[in-house]
């Protein structure tokens, strides 16, 4: 890009801050009580256009990009893990349809009324996105799928998935589709019942024998690697930092405020007044300002096109997510005894705050990559 892009509009948060006072923040405990998926919150982000954040204008969106999208995650992911995270494959899902999608879905998307999410990850490859191990084969009414997807967010409540195959006929490591929700052969043989984000319905899913048709293709056969790498890598980085940021300033703000109140009668002093417990706040005050600004250094390089863009959606991901668990136990910690109760809301900061290092590209494959990147090695030799 030749110039740098704007911030989000200032009324895109405004609709999102009052939808995560009305129907976010409201329905947070109980989603991760029940697991149950956040539909009234997903429908009030439809109603208000912002499930078309990141659709072109052309087609009834709103025209934003990474930085609008991030920001969105992380507000959300302040008040619900799981909600911010079915935004966020949302966004990422979005955008490749918005690249490569037939203008029906995308209008659809734009007008809310179209929730999509990402089926990359694998049973066969793991943490290996990159690299499908399901298949696509010409079939007589157009493409036959079969894959056993290990992790999809929003599974069976999605109207789509943006999914990953081996090539159907080019060389190439990948391809990407556009598949119903509706398609015959789709299975979720369990739901989720997970630590965190209990209620983002991230669910194993298999395809046996699902027809689609060719046209379905999203960029073309093989290059699927481009696609990953150019539209969802970059989306999906700086709003899992945005999810770690987001998460982090929860559990920062609830542990001082925790802190603040609590009395030690017995003496007439607070939480508060102890320096071991102000040492531990300011560490987690310090990283988590610390991860915002690297996220807001790497949304800039982005939008500029400077030469360490993609050296810093590596970095922010792994940082982010690294010190959200970081800052979610010493929230625990802070807050001892009464961080079990899950009233605090402590507790659930800590178990989401976990996800990010271990959803692909996980930390560990982030850290090669990184290193890889800063010995001048090519990052998939």
């Amino acid at each position: 890009m030749s110039e740098v892009e704007p911030r989000a509009e200032a009324f895109v948060l405004r609709a999102v801050d009052e939808i995560v006072a009305a129907s976010v923040a409201p329905a947070a405990q109980e989603v991760d009580r029940t697991g149950e998926f956040p539909r009234a919150a997903l429908d009030a982000f439809g109603r208000a256009g912002l499930l078309g954040l990141v659709s072109s204008r052309e087609v009834g969106g709103l025209g934003e990009s990474h930085r609008a999208a991030t920001q969105v995650v992380e507000r959300v992911a302040s008040a619900c893990a799981s909600t911010a995270m079915v935004l966020c494959m949302h966004y990422a899902g979005a955008a490749v349809i918005e690249a490569h999608g037939p203008r029906e879905v995308r209008e659809a998307i734009a007008r809310g009324r179209h929730v999509t999410t990402l089926a990359f990850s694998e049973k066969g490859s793991r943490s290996h996105f990159w690299a499908p191990t399901s298949t696509a084969t010409a079939a007589e009414s157009g493409v036959r799928l079969e894959a056993e997807k290990s992790w999809v967010t929003s599974a069976g409540e999605a109207d789509s998935y943006v999914w990953s195959s081996r090539p159907l006929e080019a060389e190439g490591q990948s391809t990407i589709w556009l598949v119903p929700a509706d398609a015959h052969g789709l299975n979720i043989p369990k739901p989720f019942d997970g630590m965190g984000l209990r209620g983002n319905g991230s669910s194993p899913l298999t395809a046996l024998g699902v027809r689609i048709p060719r046209e379905n293709m999203l960029g073309a056969d093989g290059g699927g690697f481009d696609v990953m790498m150019g539209v969802v890598l970059p989306y999906f980085q700086l709003m899992s930092a945005g999810f770690s940021t987001g998460t982090m300033e929860a559990a920062t703000g609830k542990a001082a405020a925790h802190v603040a109140g609590t009395k030690l009668e017995h003496i007439g002093s607070a939480l508060a007044d102890l320096p071991t417990v102000r040492a531990y706040l300011a560490r987690m005050r310090i990283r988590t300002d610390m991860c915002r600004a690297l996220l807001e250094d790497a949304l800039t390089a982005l939008e500029a096109g400077r030469e360490d863009a993609m050296l810093r959606v590596l970095e922010v991901k792994a940082a982010a997510g690294e010190s959200a668990t970081e800052v979610t136990e010493l929230a625990m910690r802070v807050c001892g005894g009464a961080a079990f109760r899950k009233e605090v809301g402590v507790e659930r900061h800590f178990r989401d705050a976990r996800a990010a290092t271990v959803m692909a590209p996980t930390t560990d494959v982030l850290y090669d990559f990184i290193g890889k990147a800063v010995c001048g090695l090519p990052l998939f030799g």
